[in-house]
């Protein structure tokens, strides 16, 4: 008589994760900032879409407000905001949002409204993230 194995699913699954290599951790620095009334994730030498900024273009801006910074020495928590951390912007361009349309109907009544909306933007680029005068990234 041959003898036979019969696996079961959950041999399989641990098989399957032996294989599989684990997820190398990120050490990429980054941290989370309040602007414009939003929280955001940056990273530095990437650009983002703020809600309008009163800045000319080529203007380079603080970020004071840093929740939380990331590094390769670990995660800095603030309460509320980190101490000596800023992020420095440099204001990109100006630009416009996709255009919203707002369409608003009332049955039986013959009430429409349409109304389109384009939100005000700043692109920004991160150039450096410091905490307590030394960057970061």
């Amino acid at each position: 008589m041959a003898d036979t194995k019969t696996a079961t699913p959950a041999t399989d699954a641990e098989e399957a994760t032996a294989k599989t290599p684990a997820a190398a951790p990120s050490s990429e620095a980054y941290a989370i900032v309040e602007a414009s009334g939003t929280q955001m994730w940056v990273q530095a030498n990437r650009y983002y879409d703020v809600d309008r900024l009163h800045a000319e273009v080529d203007e380079t801006i603080k970020l004071e407000n840093v929740l939380l910074v990331k590094d390769s020495k670990g995660t800095t928590l603030g309460q509320p905001f980190v101490k000596d951390a800023t992020v420095a912007l440099k204001v990109m361009a100006h630009r416009r949002g996709t255009k919203v349309i707002v369409y608003k109907m009332r049955p039986k009544k013959k009430t429409r409204r349409k109304n389109g909306h384009r939100q005000e933007l700043t692109r920004v680029m991160v150039e450096s993230i410091t905490v307590g005068g030394k960057a970061i990234s």
